[in-house]
């Protein structure tokens, strides 16, 4: 299942989850303030090692970093992931 490490107050979070639901795509939405310390060194790994970004996605071992939300940019991103 597809894994969104959001903030609850982000704007791309906020979007990106807002389109997984109208899109009916099952995801985990996982806060990442609420996360265990290996988990938030992964998500700033991913994001190039200098803080976290949200909304960062994992699918299957494969992670794709933070970044604004665009629709379009978003639905290549899940397809390259195998989400859709």
């Amino acid at each position: 299942m597809l894994k969104v490490y959001g903030w609850n107050v982000c704007p791309h979070t906020l979007n990106a989850v807002a389109w997984l639901k109208s899109h009916n795509i099952p995801f985990k939405y996982l806060e990442i303030e609420e996360q265990p310390d290996d988990v938030v060194r992964k998500v700033v790994e991913v994001n190039g090692g200098d803080d976290w970004v949200v909304p960062t996605l994992e699918y299957n071992g494969k992670w794709h970093p933070g970044e604004r939300f665009e629709p379009a940019k978003f639905e290549r991103v899940l397809k390259d992931l195998g989400v859709i």
